[in-house]
């Protein structure tokens, strides 16, 4: 194999990025401020953990409010947020219950509720119930738990347009999208 002098240097600038440092220890010491991931968006709610059962109050079962979400850790050049809540294992594929987006870049949290109550600062989009804002999730009875996906998109524009429907809010962020993060919620099942 002949290796030429700049796809040598190449090679050994990947070679000794993908390597951290041992201390005298042995122990594998962190990766240089360089090689570390500059961000990780996380999303997270009060009211649920990852992959655990969303409280009925924010279902169809209950008040059917937004749940509180609350986010960290977005990139320097995030300019708005948007989120997402889709059901990917409803009867006929996809169901999107709720888009929101020109989400100040300055918000960090949604309190219980923020769909419904003025949805100040920000804009919601019409759901796959036709109707704009949070639409519950309503699985129906005694079939499987239903995995919601609450996604957050971190976005390199202040403004999205207009999108009409969530599916069309997701094909205006598409090119935009700086980074995600998701927290997911079972409803169903037993639950109902």
């Amino acid at each position: 194999m002949i290796v030429r002098p700049a796809a040598a240097a190449a090679l050994a600038v990947l070679t000794l990025a993908g390597c951290g440092r041992s201390d005298r220890s042995g122990n594998q010491a962190a990766p240089s401020p360089a090689a570390r991931q500059p961000f990780s968006l996380y999303l997270s709610s009060s009211a649920f953990t990852d992959g655990q059962t969303l409280p009925t109050e924010y279902t169809c079962d209950g008040t059917g409010h937004s749940p509180p979400l609350q986010w960290s850790d977005a990139p320097a050049q995030t300019q708005s947020f948007a989120i997402v809540l889709e059901d990917p294992d409803a009867p006929n594929g996809t169901f999107r219950h709720w888009g929101a987006y020109d989400i100040p870049a300055t918000t960090h949290a949604f309190p219980a509720g923020e769909a419904q109550d003025g949805a100040s600062g920000f804009r919601q989009t019409r759901n796959d119930f036709g109707n704009a804002g949070y639409g519950p999730p309503c699985p129906p009875k005694g079939g499987q738990s239903h995995h919601y996906r609450f996604r957050l998109m971190a976005l390199n524009v202040a403004r999205l347009g207009s999108p009409s429907d969530v599916k069309d809010l997701l094909n205006a962020a598409g090119g935009h999208v700086l980074g995600t993060a998701e927290v997911v919620a079972l409803y169903g099942g037993t639950e109902r």
